[in-house]
């Protein structure tokens, strides 16, 4: 043992202290396989978020045809992410055991199963079992591009290559959003449009399955199967001018160490308990601040908040939503690997607790004015809704969005990274289930403004948790993080 442990060590002095180290080339240019990566996990984010844009766009149009009920409207909403929960779980081992381009090739064939199942679905049940299958999907990708991503990418560009994921989600979510605003304005927001919108997530699912035909494998998967002298060629494909051998020392070296296959028992650990709770503890916070309550039913929030026109409503969530979600989305993949992971999070929850706590006062404003016999329309109160919820957005889009994936896939050592980011995938989306299938029956039963409230509080509890327990770990390797992880626990 410690002879591997040296060899470890000398692995991560080679790469650290070469003047032409492994991830220097990156910064100089992008190659062509570079990007064949960054084009599979914007099409594998750009899927989940055309897919939850849309439900918000479509639910009218949903519900008038198959008269769905209260409890019904939120299934349909959130059978995807119930749907991406079992498919986390599938996510982990089938990037494991079949490696991970194969595995988003898996979530693009299940997208376009999913979007057929939705757009001919003849009731109900078949749209709830084709939401289903699309969030399958969905968890699939969710763990098996950011993980393509972070072992692809090199540590000077990871932040940025995992949050292209994040930054691909609020791309789809803005189309969709767009999509739905053309349609209202056109007055099309008819059966076969809902159907349309929903079906038309085929297409992308299907140049995604292409893009995984051809995309490469990642290096660190092919040296688990002891396929060196593949993963020596695709690192120089990818990285040309690196130098290979101490990549693939250093990642040998991490293997080495953890030569038995992780089992869940060993996740669970004292070793790995800090990464652990770490993932675990960002991918719920990530949910219960609120962000998937917003998306999925932005349509029904400003409905309440005075825009009484389905035209209005789709407006103004495609731009103070969609549109602003893509913006502030730069901001992180900008300063992620400048600024650090814990400062854009312990600022954008700031942000996020303070903007709800307003919209929480503003709809105490509405309620009284409703009382009082006022006019429909948007009202002052109204406005001071949409501005609260763009800075919600805004905070929220260039920090647990998509700085909580970047950690997720950073935290873990190589031989149980699988599993757990395919454990803090499944936490996050068995979170964002609780939070769209109950929102509305919440909403319904304390009032608006408490239900803000109580996400603001759930903000202030993560920034002092996060403050407390989550490292630092900007332009590190995976292989000093989990060094790191090492030292603390001794």
């Amino acid at each position: 043992m410690k002879a591997e442990n040296r060899a470890s060590n000398r692995a991560l002095k080679v790469v650290a202290s070469s003047p032409r180290g492994v991830e220097r080339p990156a910064r100089e240019a992008l190659t062509a396989w570079l990007m064949v990566v960054l084009a599979a996990v914007i099409f594998a984010g750009g899927l989940f978020g055309y897919d939850q844009g849309v439900i918000s766009s479509a639910l009218p149009g949903i519900t008038r045809t198959f008269s769905l009920s209260l409890f019904m409207t939120q299934v349909v909403t959130s059978y995807v992410t119930l749907g991406a929960l079992v498919g986390s779980f599938i996510g982990g081992a089938l990037s494991d055991l079949i490696g991970r381009k194969r595995a988003m090739l898996v979530a693009g064939l299940l997208f376009v199963l999913g979007a057929a199942m939705q757009w001919s679905a003849p009731g109900a049940l078949i749209l709830v079992v084709g939401r289903f299958v699309v969030g399958v999907g969905v968890g699939v990708a969710a763990v098996a591009a950011p993980l393509y991503a972070a072992e692809l990418a090199p540590a000077t560009l990871r932040g940025r290559f995992i949050s292209s994921y994040q930054l691909a989600i609020t791309i789809g979510i803005f189309l969709a959003y767009l999509v739905n605003a053309q349609l209202a304005r056109a007055e099309l927001s008819t059966n076969p449009a809902w159907r349309t919108m929903l079906g038309a997530a085929a297409v992308p699912g299907v140049i995604m399955v292409l893009i995984a035909l051809i995309a490469p494998e990642s290096p660190r998967w092919l040296m688990m199967r002891g396929r060196r002298a593949a993963a020596e060629r695709v690192a120089l494909d990818v990285q040309p001018g690196i130098d290979v051998d101490a990549r693939l020392e250093a990642i040998e070296a991490s293997l080495l160490a953890d030569r038995n296959a992780g089992s869940w028992r060993e996740l669970f650990s004292a070793q790995w308990r800090r990464p652990l709770l770490v993932a675990v503890g960002l991918a719920v916070f990530q949910q219960i601040t609120g962000i998937n309550a917003i998306i999925y039913y932005a349509n029904q929030i400003f409905e309440a908040a005075g825009f009484t026109t389905e035209a209005s409503r789709a407006a103004v969530t495609a731009w103070a939503i969609g549109g602003v979600n893509v913006v502030s989305t730069l901001i992180a993949i900008a300063f992620i690997d400048h600024i650090g992971r814990r400062m854009l999070l312990l600022a954008g929850l700031i942000g996020m607790g303070a903007s709800l706590i307003v919209a929480g006062a503003a709809f105490q404003w509405i309620a009284g004015a409703a009382h009082a016999g006022a006019s429909n329309g948007p009202t002052a109160a109204g406005i001071v809704t949409v501005f609260a919820l763009v800075v919600f957005i805004i905070s929220f889009a260039f920090s647990l969005g998509p700085v909580v994936w970047t950690v997720i896939n950073e935290v873990f050592p190589a031989r149980v990274r699988g599993r757990g980011v395919a454990l803090a995938t499944a936490v996050n989306w068995g979170s964002a289930y609780v939070v769209s299938q109950f929102f509305l029956s919440l909403v319904h039963a304390i009032g608006s403004s408490l239900t803000f409230w109580l996400f603001a509080a759930f903000c202030v509890v993560g920034w002092i948790w996060i403050y407390r327990a989550v490292p630092e770990t900007k332009r590190q390797s995976l292989e000093q993080i989990q060094d790191m992880w090492s030292r603390s626990s001794r």
